[in-house]
């Protein structure tokens, strides 16, 4: 009769400890909250809100995110996340927050030498691997592979511009923006 009620006992636990299993991995933060709780990328966070994309890029998805830390913001010329943080800009932060984003889930391991990414903003960028380590346009990856519920995120340590704002940026003065 023991050995039945130490069966029935381990039995037991093992439904538990799968069943808690299954709810923490229902549980898993989307790329939002990842970005949240991610304390280097604070500027990103500011930067999606201000750009209305919290509610698209907590949806389904799935996504892959390549996530500017603060110094990649704090690296852009002077005065240029000031101008896309005003409200009558909101149109250009769009687009170079969208640039960043993939659809679907594009892992690490999934990339190639030398490939090209069609962005959310419409814009193609250039995803390379060389060795272990992946870039996207300039950007290095120096987090890769950050899973969320709705895709992943890969930390870079530059802002990338799709190409129509570099070129305003490298064509004209800031004020005429």
């Amino acid at each position: 009769m023991r050995s039945i009620n130490k069966i029935t006992s381990i039995f037991v636990l093992t439904v538990m400890l799968l069943f808690s299993a299954s709810v923490q991995a229902q549980e898993k933060d989307d790329i939002v909250d990842v970005a949240t709780d991610t304390d280097k990328l604070s500027t990103l966070v500011t930067a999606v809100k201000a750009a209305d994309l919290v509610e698209t890029l907590k949806a389904d998805g799935p996504y892959t995110v390549f996530a500017p830390t603060n110094e990649a913001f704090e690296a852009l010329p002077e005065g240029v996340l000031d101008m896309l943080l005003k409200p009558e800009n909101k149109e250009k932060l769009v687009a170079v927050l969208t640039y960043h984003v993939v659809p679907g889930e594009v892992m690490s391991e999934d990339i190639t030498k030398n490939m090209q990414a069609k962005t959310v903003e419409g814009s193609e960028a250039w995803v390379k691997v060389k060795g272990k380590k992946v870039r996207i346009n300039n950007a290095q990856v120096v987090m890769p592979d950050v899973d969320a519920s709705n895709g992943v995120v890969h930390v870079i340590d530059e802002v990338i511009l799709p190409p129509s704002i570099e070129k305003a940026l490298n064509g004209e003065k800031k004020s005429d923006y």
